[in-house]
């Protein structure tokens, strides 16, 4: 019978920081679990630009490292982005813990640069951001680059090679618990791994399975919204001024047709639009790189829904959507903006005169109007015409919209300060567990997680020394 103090089911960041934290700070004996291959054996082929062949898992979204792994690495030294921690603990402590993971990803190799941190600029920005309607969301950035990234990664992997026991490729099929207490997990396999803690840090693509897992073990759930749009490509130089100063500028708008919220997301300066894989679901997403630059830059444009009562199926709704447009397109659609405005699909000949040259070469010319609800196409113009009172050029005919990108945003379980569930010694992290959506929180959740446990074994020596 396998036995450990602690179980991390899940090597993105999440499950990697409370791994780091544990492993410095305590002699536990640690076993992480992880579905995907390990960092040095993960290929994407959509990371190399020859487009998404539905790995499954995902090697895009799985494996030691998450999704982090071949993301740009943009770290947001902000509570007011990136998840709903500061619900948890506080915004004051939750500052501190970002800024301390944001220590320690410079420590393993990060970069030194900070974006946002010229005060004037950024409120110069602001203010010709509120004349358009925008709202700017104010931010400090270190920026690691998706090569950079992966290169931090490896070095966190490689210092727990003596304290940690990896185990890549096991996927857990379900959590054992007893009597309102955490057990262990069983894997797909059936093996049945017995733990103290149990730290459930599934990522994205392990949502549904944590979902399921939560319905059977009777948790409580709460719907997260889900965000649906594009991703937009302009030249680089259209955005410069924004992204000199900002490198991810990050704007809030609410429409005037629908009072729809409608938001800037994963801004990629000099990068290149991407695809990935959801369950069989193909999508678009962007990435950009410390040193290969492109001559675009490209972002989504999201709009969030959150649905109510009597409807529950956020994700299985984004969903529907993406597999739309992979039924039209066989993958990603992209579509001119000029051509979506005169009601027109966009051809191979039409994306060949574009002023702006696609980075994604797999993507199908077609129309978006045939997939998009008219209300998100509405949203999404407006936002656009609202940007380009920021940065003239974005309105253009020859800007690329690429569809659908959906972010699926996992439903939130009902948990305490510490991220623990109703199950004691369960806890829930990252952006699986719907806490957080994104690298810095997720890290952060991690050590949130991590502190208690070691909290509570010190507790528990002294009471034994007493």
């Amino acid at each position: 019978m396998k036995r450990y103090d602690a179980i991390i089911v899940g090597a993105g960041p999440a499950g990697i920081f409370s791994a780091l934290e544990l492993a410095n700070k305590t002699d536990l004996k640690i076993l992480m679990l992880e579905k995907g291959p390990d960092i040095d054996k993960r290929k994407c082929p959509a990371a190399r630009g020859l487009g998404c062949v539905n790995c499954e898992p995902c090697s895009l979204l799985s494996g030691w490292g998450g999704a982090g792994a071949f993301s740009d690495g943009k770290l947001t030294i902000s509570t007011s982005v990136g998840g709903w921690l500061n619900e948890y603990v506080g915004e004051e402590n939750l500052l501190k813990l970002i800024e301390y993971v944001d220590s320690v990803y410079a420590r393993y190799g990060g970069a030194l640069k900070i974006y946002g941190e010229d005060i004037d600029e950024v409120e110069r920005i602001e203010r010709k951001a509120a004349l358009a309607g925008l709202v700017l969301v104010k931010q400090k950035i270190r920026h690691l680059g998706t090569e950079k990234c992966l290169e931090v990664l490896q070095k966190m992997r490689r210092s727990l090679n003596n304290n940690v026991e990896i185990i890549t490729r096991a996927e857990v099929k379900s959590l054992l618990v007893k009597n309102g207490r955490a057990e262990g997990v069983e894997t797909v396999d059936g093996e049945k791994i017995y733990g103290k803690y149990i730290i459930v840090a599934p990522g994205r693509s392990g949502a549904e399975w944590l979902k399921s897992e939560s319905q059977s073990l009777g948790l409580k759930t709460l719907n997260n919204p889900v965000d649906v749009g594009v991703r937009v490509e302009v030249l680089a130089t259209t955005m410069e001024e924004l992204t000199n100063i900002l490198y991810e500028p990050k704007f809030i708008y609410y429409s005037k047709a629908f009072d729809d919220q409608v938001r800037t997301f994963c801004v990629n300066p000099y990068g290149e639009v991407i695809t990935e894989s959801y369950g069989g679901v193909i999508s678009v997403n962007g990435q950009s790189y410390a040193e290969r630059k492109t001559e675009n830059t490209n972002f989504a444009i999201l709009v969030s829904t959150s649905f109510t009562y009597p409807f529950r199926e956020p994700i299985a709704y984004g969903e529907y959507i993406a597999r739309l447009a992979n039924l039209l397109s066989g993958g990603v659609i992209i579509q001119r903006l000029g051509d979506l405005e005169i009601g027109r699909r966009s051809t191979e000949d039409r994306i060949g005169r574009s002023v702006v040259k696609p980075t994604l070469k797999v993507a199908t010319p077609g129309d978006l109007s045939f997939v998009l609800p008219y209300r998100y196409l509405m949203d999404i113009r407006e936002m656009i015409e609202a940007l380009d009172k920021v940065a003239p050029g974005i309105h253009s005919k020859h800007t690329l919209l690429y569809g659908v990108e959906v972010k699926f945003y996992s439903s939130r379980l009902e948990l305490n300060e510490h991220l623990e569930t109703r199950v004691k010694n369960l806890f829930t992290i990252g952006d699986g567990a719907g806490v957080t959506r994104g690298l810095i929180q997720a890290s952060a959740s991690g050590v949130i997680v991590a502190e208690e446990i070691i909290r509570r074994e010190k507790e528990h020596v002294k009471k034994s020394s007493d």
